[in-house]
């Protein structure tokens, strides 16, 4: 314990120290100094991303034959044994975008901020002609994220704001954190069927989508217990009575995701997989993703 607590001090003075170096370095002209409170959370932060990789272990696993002849990767992250298994180890780091997969963020964003309340919270829709057939209604939570209805989602982010919505993806550091094309860049005729998170600037790797679930349902996010209980509620996709398995979809431009974690006797296994394969449009679904999840889960 002693030891543990010289080694975070030492991380802290670092990080004070690597601080006022850059503020001291600054051709610029001071900004207005954040509030203790807030530069606070910034080195516990820091501090927490150093915990998170000390003692990591790694390993390459063979999934092809799961995979069923598309190309694609996985990652896996079993927090017990603070053990990651890569598959197509260059894919697992290269940033993309996390299409629906950021209703997972959205969700709790929404909720945080009182946008939302509960799995019943319900959005109204504008009577616009949904190429989805149940986006063409109004729709509560649990609704519109087994739809994945892109509106529903698109009214929560707006009411949050860029601003906030921009602080809560640093402190999750959520990929690059680029929301610059907040309405996105036109991949779908209607706009409110756009966003920063659909094929525009927001871009994460599936490694970090693992690392990011574990920090939100391991209890290291900012988030609260109560609104990671409702996210874990609309997420679930798979009850066997034995193991659980929550998750969310995301696809489009010959790319689709499915990430979440498997519970098994209250021990989880966080996962993505992602498929990017132009040779298979067809084939590259958010509902493929599942299925070799499943598969390779099983």
């Amino acid at each position: 314990m002693k030891h543990s607590k010289k080694k975070i001090s030492t991380y802290f003075c670092i990080a004070v120290l690597c601080l006022i170096s850059v503020s001291g370095c600054s051709g610029q002209k001071e900004s207005t100094p954040k509030p203790e409170q807030e530069q606070t959370q910034e080195l516990e932060a820091e501090l927490q991303t150093v915990d998170e990789t000390e003692n990591e272990k790694k390993e390459t696993i063979d999934l092809k034959n799961s995979f069923h002849g598309i190309n694609g990767c996985a990652v896996l992250f079993d927090p017990q044994k603070n053990s990651y298994s890569f598959y197509n180890d260059a894919m697992c780091e290269q940033e993309v975008s996390p299409y629906s997969t950021f209703k997972i963020i959205s969700t709790l964003m929404g909720l945080e901020n009182g946008v939302i309340e509960s799995t019943d919270s319900t959005m109204t829709y504008n009577g616009t002609q949904y190429p989805i057939t149940e986006w063409n209604e109004n729709l509560n939570l649990q609704e519109a994220f087994q739809s994945s209805c892109i509106w529903y989602f698109r009214q929560i982010i707006d009411a949050v704001g860029e601003d906030e919505v921009k602080k809560e993806l640093d402190a999750l550091s959520y990929g690059n954190c680029d929301v610059s094309e907040w309405n996105g860049s036109s991949t779908n005729s209607i706009p409110e069927l756009n966003g920063f998170w659909l094929n525009s600037s927001l871009k994460i790797t599936p490694l970090q989508q693992v690392k990011i679930l574990a920090r939100i349902f391991e209890g290291k996010s900012r988030y609260s217990d109560e609104n990671i209980s409702i996210l874990k509620e609309i997420m679930l996709v798979e009850d066997s009575g034995i193991q659980k398995i929550y998750g969310k979809t995301g696809s489009g431009s010959d790319q689709a995701w499915f990430v979440g974690f498997s519970e098994e006797n209250n021990e989880k296994i966080y996962f993505a997989i992602f498929l990017d394969d132009n040779t298979q449009s067809e084939t590259i679904t958010g509902n493929t993703a599942k299925e070799i999840a499943i598969e390779i889960l099983n």
